[in-house]
């Protein structure tokens, strides 16, 4: 596929409205669609996590790198909790808890039923009754489907999907190929 077709290029540019680790103006941008649900966007967290902590430490200049992450759930998925998890992030993400509720929820991929979804809340000392009434009323279901939108204009069909400073990256998921692409970014 052309480098330069539409549906290699990340359409939504990266903004203070969402949701991100380091500066916007880094080096390098990565940003990840993904859904909390699917054992490959977990793998993603995880390869991300690996570079995230190779570069601090080979280049300790915050603003070298950064990461994003946006929601992607496709309307056929096959993860429901997907969507459940999703409301869940951004309810903590309004009591400023995203990524703590981020990594909360890769790291119990396996349990994402409404039970368990409380409990990381109160894990994580949010405010329950206000978490309980966020989720109720779907309060933060726009902001998902802005995600999954801008996904959707920028030629994203499932997740995980990676952009590497606004383009689709699609090599293998493994650290050495991602970190080889990110450098060739970078030069």
């Amino acid at each position: 596929m052309n480098q330069n077709s539409p549906f290699n290029q990340l359409l939504i540019l990266p903004s203070q409205q969402d949701h991100y680790q380091g500066v916007l103006n880094a080096s390098i941008v990565l940003v990840e669609y993904g859904n909390y649900q699917c054992p490959q966007c977990k793998e993603v967290h995880q390869l991300i996590q690996e570079v995230q902590q190779h570069f601090s430490s080979e280049s300790p200049e915050e603003n070298w790198l950064c990461v994003v992450f946006r929601h992607f759930i496709d309307e056929h998925s096959a993860y429901p909790q997907a969507q459940k998890a999703a409301e869940v992030a951004e309810a903590a993400a309004a009591q400023g808890q995203f990524w703590q509720m981020h990594e909360m929820l890769f790291t119990h991929q396996e349990a994402l039923d409404n039970g368990y979804l409380v409990e990381y809340a109160n894990h994580l000392g949010l405010d329950i009754c206000r978490f309980l009434q966020d989720l109720s009323k779907q309060v933060h279901a726009n902001r998902i489907n802005q995600d999954i939108e801008g996904g959707l204009e920028s030629g994203v069909t499932a997740a995980p999907a990676l952009f590497i400073n606004g383009i689709r990256y699609r090599d293998r998921w493994n650290t050495e190929q991602l970190m080889a692409a990110i450098t060739t970014a970078s030069h």
